[in-house]
């Protein structure tokens, strides 16, 4: 019996912030691409919290749209409401935050799939992998269509024999009641890939007009909203915002939740799959932090042409006769109805140690992926991992070398050595205090740092390109200009510093100095500074941040330094770890698990020590020189 056979470039399995960003990477590349989905009224849906951004979330977002990805410039058109996160504290963790209208934001996403050229959507569950020695030649539907492809991106979310549980219902869903991927972690199996099982969870959507509001705090967003997208015009996204609400659980809910423990399927066993530790449930922290007498909920509209609202830090799979019992004891929320019960759901998803940097299966050619699927959480997260395995799956078919970034370039960086060095046994969040070199990483220069590395990808433009390039220009002048211009002790200079309650000069002073100062900056000291140029506030803010932090600056830059040199130390393919003298055994197992590429990559393995480093460098030392003694 015939069954359809098309060819394409590359296949995109799953189209939520993963799928998308891979599919419009390698479109936009121009390879012929196609992205199956589930239901194409889910592509980038929002099955979760009804935002973007967030602590080191928001600089992945921005990095990820300075390398040319579609996410910032998809909430920005779409956010209802933006807040500058952190504000108070250094540079190094300012975040970006911005609330979305969940069917918006799906409905852009898809509008801007629908209309690339060289991208094709298809509704259509793929069910195996065809690999032919070790190599991708295609991917099967589950109607038995083949589609040749020479790459392919596995972007499957939560989907993956998925399994939605509250109380003693078992539902053998995908999020949102969509219909789960059943067949495709049997052909992955038998392919030699090796499968965890990770669970996740979500809180109540709740009607709006059930709760009183006037028992919470409102939460307002930024005066001036600063946009996600650099090439997003700030004047354009200066629009009236919708509130937010901060309320309180209290012990009257944690009496209700400690009662009911043996009906949540979490700690009852019926559950199987490991969850975020750093994203638990309302009954996990009554659980863990027994010592807290209220747990915050934020209380978050989900669009302008919805009731719904979502209860942020209180998800559950408790029974629903629970779930009302505990909601209605917080704050605003006694009256509460609920439209769409909280539940969890658990899913099959990857050891992601079987991945390369690049983000391809290092047994199988061609196979890329990206995204929860990969062991993950988070919209962010997927997003740069689906736009990084997009780029690497076109690279590898396009004969150019794979782009990978490491820890000292990008939040991405970090994410991805993580995810394929580091043994995760739960599913990984972004954080700050996971980036080394924090205070370079800033979401702010997201742009100066990767736009080049975009447009030699062939995803930024060259007016972007230039623009870059002339931003870069214009700090160092401004910088340069202000550790050469001084001011004197005299009675305009004094009166400014005393009004400013900092301490009077005893002599000239150049302004660079006086920035340096805490309680003064860059704008403040507008009036003392006659020869100021007329520059973007985008300008001003980076020549502030490197005058005022440049002692810390360079000190990062000098560790940087370091790690590069490890991480240039190259580690030949074909190295046999047996053969390594006073490598312990644990090192050996795991270095030969792993294959690490660098010797900066493999310090980062867990249960290898620096003795073993050392060795092993000892070891390729004398390996090079051998070499080089043979005439190899």
């Amino acid at each position: 019996m015939p069954y359809l056979e098309e060819t394409y470039d590359v296949a995109v399995v799953g189209a939520g912030h993963a799928g998308c960003e891979a599919a419009l990477a390698c479109a936009r590349l121009g390879l012929e691409t196609i992205v199956f989905t589930i239901s194409v009224d889910s592509i980038a849906m929002m099955p979760c919290n009804p935002n973007v951004g967030g602590s080191s979330k928001g600089h992945l977002v921005r990095e990820l749209d300075a390398l040319g990805g579609e996410m910032g410039k998809n909430i920005d058109k779409t956010f209802i409401q933006s807040k500058m996160l952190n504000g108070s504290k250094g540079p190094a963790v300012h975040s970006l935050r911005a609330q979305a209208d969940k069917q918006h934001y799906t409905r852009e996403m898809r509008r801007t799939l629908e209309n690339t050229d060289h991208l094709t959507i298809r509704q259509a569950e793929v069910s195996e992998i065809l690999v032919e020695d070790g190599v991708l030649t295609g991917v099967k539907t589950y109607s038995g269509a083949v589609y040749h492809v020479r790459a392919a991106v596995l972007c499957t979310g939560t989907y993956l024999k998925a399994r939605c549980i509250y109380g003693e219902v078992s539902d053998n869903t995908g999020p949102n009641g969509l219909k789960a991927a059943s067949h495709l972690t049997d052909s992955l199996k038998a392919n030699g890939i090796q499968m965890f099982r990770f669970k996740t969870g979500t809180p109540a959507r709740v009607d709006r007009r059930s709760i009183d509001f006037s028992k919470m705090e409102e939460q307002l967003g930024d005066e001036v909203v600063v946009p996600f997208s650099f090439s997003t015009d700030p004047a354009s996204v200066q629009k009236e915002q919708v509130s937010c609400w901060l309320t309180y659980t209290n012990e009257r809910t944690h009496q209700i939740i400690r009662e009911n423990l043996e009906r949540s399927p979490l700690f009852s066993g019926e559950i199987e799959g490991t969850g975020p530790r750093y994203c638990p449930s309302i009954e996990d922290k009554v659980v863990r932090f027994a010592d807290k007498d209220r747990h915050q909920i934020f209380v978050e509209p989900e669009g302008l042409d919805t009731n719904e609202m979502y209860l942020a830090g209180m998800s559950s799979s408790l029974p629903e006769d629970v779930q009302y019992a505990m909601y209605r004891t917080v704050p605003g929320l006694e009256h509460v109805k609920i439209v769409r019960t909280a539940y969890a759901i658990e899913y099959d998803c990857i050891n992601s140690l079987q991945l390369k940097p690049s983000l391809e299966f290092k047994k199988i050619r061609g196979l890329f992926s990206g995204g929860q699927f990969n062991g993950s959480s988070g919209y962010e997260e997927a997003a740069v991992q689906g736009f990084m395995a997009g780029v690497n799956a076109a690279m590898e078919i396009m004969g150019r070398e794979p782009v990978i970034l490491d820890r000292s370039q990008a939040y991405i960086g970090v994410l991805i050595d993580d995810l394929v060095t580091k043994e995760n046994h739960e599913p990984y969040r972004m954080m700050t205090s996971r980036a080394e070199y924090r205070l370079l990483l800033r979401q702010d220069n997201a742009d100066l740092r990767l736009r080049k590395i975009g447009y030699e990808i062939g995803l930024v433009t060259e007016e972007a390109y230039h623009h870059v390039l002339w931003k870069e220009e214009a700090i160092e002048k401004e910088v340069e200009r202000l550790k050469a211009t001084t001011v004197g002790a005299v009675e305009k200079v004094q009166g400014f510093l005393a009004q400013h309650n900092s301490t009077l000069l005893k002599s000239g002073a150049t302004i660079a100095e006086l920035i340096k100062r805490p309680e003064l900056g860059y704008a403040m000291l507008a009036p003392l500074d006659t020869e100021r140029p007329d520059l973007p506030e985008d300008v001003q803010i980076q020549v502030n941040i490197n005058i005022k932090y440049e002692g810390y600056i360079k000190r990062q830059l000098q560790q940087v330094a370091q790690f590069k040199k490890l991480e240039d130390k190259k580690i030949p393919v074909d190295i046999d770890y047996t053969l390594v003298k006073s490598l312990r055994k644990e090192a050996v197992q795991k270095l030969d698990r792993l294959r690490p590429v660098s010797i900066g990559q493999a310090s980062r393995i867990s249960g290898v020590s620096p003795a073993d480093i050392s060795v092993l460098l000892v070891y390729l030392e004398q390996r090079r020189g051998s070499h080089q003694k043979s005439g190899c």
